[in-house]
Order: structure tokens, then sequence, then C-alpha cells
């Protein structure tokens, strides 16, 4: 979960780099905010726990500066359903591998991190049809 949060900040980074338009640029910036928070959290939680943290996105990463890179050569549109891509395989992530947790951290997942990433993949959808 940490290297897909990981990588979420690196990709919301570069699409802030490329699209400067106010009203997205605001739901982009609340979607940031909002993976670096998880990402505060799951390190807490895995400290917590004994154990080290993740400090890069690994494979995840890599993908994910492939596929915004080709976004930002075909422009906003190829951005931002890059970043509901992004977005729908995290919650698929967290709804797959939550079962592979001890009952104490799955709750915690269900109750910290699944809401945080429905809302961060809604916002997406709604901006990503909003441009035409």
């Amino acid at each position: 979960f940490l290297r897909g949060e990981l990588s979420a900040v690196e990709t919301y980074r570069q699409a802030m780099e490329k699209i400067q338009e106010p009203s997205m640029r605001s739901t982009l910036e609340e979607c940031y905010r909002s993976h670096q928070l998880r990402v505060a959290s799951l390190q807490s939680r895995i400290s917590m726990l004994g154990g080290q943290s993740a400090t890069s996105s690994g494979a995840w990463g890599s993908f994910a500066k492939v596929v915004e890179a080709g976004a930002k050569v075909f422009g906003v549109k190829a951005a931002l359903a890059a970043l509901e891509e992004g977005e729908d395989h995290g919650k698929k992530l967290y709804t797959t591998d939550v079962d592979k947790l001890d009952a104490n951290t799955r709750s915690w997942v269900d109750r910290e991190l699944m809401p945080a990433q429905q809302q961060s993949h809604d916002m997406m959808s709604r901006l990503k049809h909003s441009v035409h």
C-alpha cells in the first residue's frame, strides 16, 4: 500500500507541473495532499508494527512515470485519464489486498485509508469527466 501511495504522490506532483488551470489544479492539490497523508499514516503504522517503511515507490513509480510521461505528450485530458486510472488501481489494490492483513490492520485500513482512497478516486473521476 505504501509503495502505491508513494507512486500516487509522484504522479500528482508530475501532473501539477503540467496542469495550471486553477479549478483543475485545486482538485489535483487536494488529491496530492490526501495521498501524502496516507503515506505518513502508513509509515507511522508500519513503524508502530516494527516494520521498515519503503522509501520509494519502486516498480509502481516507474510505471506511473511512464504513464504520466505519455499523458504529458498527449495533453490534459490524457493526464487526467492517467490519474483516474491510478486511482482505480489504488482502489482495487486496497480492496483485494486488505484480506492479507491481520484483523486490526484490516480494520484500520477499512476505517482510515479506504474512505480517503474512494474520495480521491471520485474527485478525479468527476474532474476527468468535466473536461471535454
